[in-house]
């Protein structure tokens, strides 16, 4: 599982090599070789129990997820503070 683990971070633009980029500056890298062996495990136990494919997420799946998370939190402090704001969703 590590060695896929090691090809899977060497792949530019990929959700693992993101999630490895994220994991190695706190866990560092054998952590973080872990971490992504384990989400590669957890892929293909899904992958063969639903019987669908792969889907690859991109790079910037946990930027997005991240700053909708900062957003939402920020909403979140300002309501706190009794700022009302209306919210439009973007499409």
């Amino acid at each position: 599982m590590v060695q896929c683990a090691w090809a899977a971070t060497r792949t530019k633009g990929t959700y693992l090599r993101s999630k490895y980029d994220s994991l190695v500056g706190r866990r560092g890298k054998k952590r973080a070789l872990i971490a992504v062996g384990h989400k590669i495990l957890v892929a293909a136990y899904f992958i063969l129990k639903d019987k669908v494919a792969y889907k690859e997420l991109g790079a910037e799946y946990l930027q997005e997820l991240k700053k909708g998370k900062q957003i939402k939190r920020h909403l979140q402090l300002l309501k706190e503070l009794g700022v009302d704001i209306e919210i439009k969703e973007v499409a």
